[in-house]
């Protein structure tokens, strides 16, 4: 059977979006154009691919096998074709990451600016979330992850500071009301400003000191979603509300300002930094790749300087 691969992309680009409009809005082609393609597929292969209604579009059982096998496939034919790259003066086309939203807050702004001022026909899209995905089945080409959640079958390249800090930080009348705690598990008499990730699941605040590790589950008054919740948890605690516990970079303004306090500072765990990561069994698109060169030029996580735009 032979089948349009036009409308075979049009088919993933709408099953991903979940959405004719945002399907149009990310591929750049019509909503009718995009309607037509899928019925045309549906049409020639006898069976519906999607379930339509006014307010969703949703894959069927079919639709569902199909895309999980035509959405790596298809990943790899842009990145073959994307070979082509490497006879032109530089590089050019689109770079899609999938990253959690501390990245994009804390690692990414630095890298960016520099990054595309160096490769202009480079255009990058990022996508923040927290849940852990397949880049591939994403329509990503590399995401950016912390290494306990990293594949085995995944190429990683450091990204960003290398050693990172969880900080614990409450406002001067919060401590002024409440005190200060000198013991993590003091935090259960306190109230904690939690996250969730978008799995449901809680952990526990890790402390460490001269080789004494300690967890804990304290309560408090408010829970947010980790990523997209994070500055809701820190308003919060500006407020007086309670302790936030969150990466040191992304307090340290407040911290230096003295709007929040640090709490239990000797007892800061430190981890290791994020990774960009991309699948090992393709072809690495020329975006891609002179990303990667790009990052490798950056000593311990500093700001690249701008290179000379090179084909990889």
């Amino acid at each position: 059977m032979k089948v349009d691969l036009g409308d075979l992309n049009a088919f993933v680009v709408v099953a991903r979006a979940r959405s004719f409009r945002d399907g149009a809005r990310l591929s750049g082609r019509g909503a009718s154009s995009l309607s037509d393609a899928v019925r045309r597929l549906e049409e020639q292969l006898g069976v519906r691919l999607l379930n339509r209604t006014t307010r969703s579009v949703v894959p069927t059982e079919a639709g569902e096998g199909l895309l999980a096998r035509l959405g790596p496939a298809l990943s790899e034919m842009e990145a073959a074709l994307d070979v082509v790259n490497g006879f032109r003066g530089k590089p050019a086309g689109t770079l899609r990451l999938n990253v959690p939203v501390s990245a994009s807050r804390l690692v990414l702004p630095a890298i960016l600016p520099p990054f595309l001022a160096a490769y202009p026909d480079i255009r990058v899209e990022v996508i923040s979330e927290d849940s852990f995905v397949d880049v591939l089945e994403a329509g990503c080409d590399a995401g950016i992850r912390y290494d306990e959640r990293l594949e085995q079958d995944m190429v990683a390249v450091p990204i960003g500071p290398r050693v990172q800090r969880f900080a614990t930080a409450a406002s001067p009348a919060y401590l002024a009301r409440h005190g200060r705690p000198e013991h993590p598990r003091e935090l259960l008499q306190h109230a904690c400003l939690r996250g969730r990730f978008s799995s449901g699941a809680m952990t526990p605040w890790e402390f460490e000191r001269d080789g004494e590790r300690v967890r804990v589950d304290p309560t408090g008054p408010l829970i947010v979603g980790l990523g997209g919740g994070a500055d809701l948890a820190v308003d919060v605690a500006l407020a007086g509300t309670g302790i936030v516990s969150l990466f040191e970079d992304w307090l340290r303004p407040y911290l230096e300002s003295g709007a929040l306090e640090p709490v239990l500072e000797p007892w800061w765990q430190s981890f290791s930094g994020p990774f960009l990561y991309y699948p090992g069994r393709r072809l690495v698109p020329a975006p891609l790749r002179a990303f990667i060169d790009f990052i490798k030029q950056a000593p311990d996580g500093a700001t690249p300087e701008s290179p000379s735009p090179k084909a990889p």
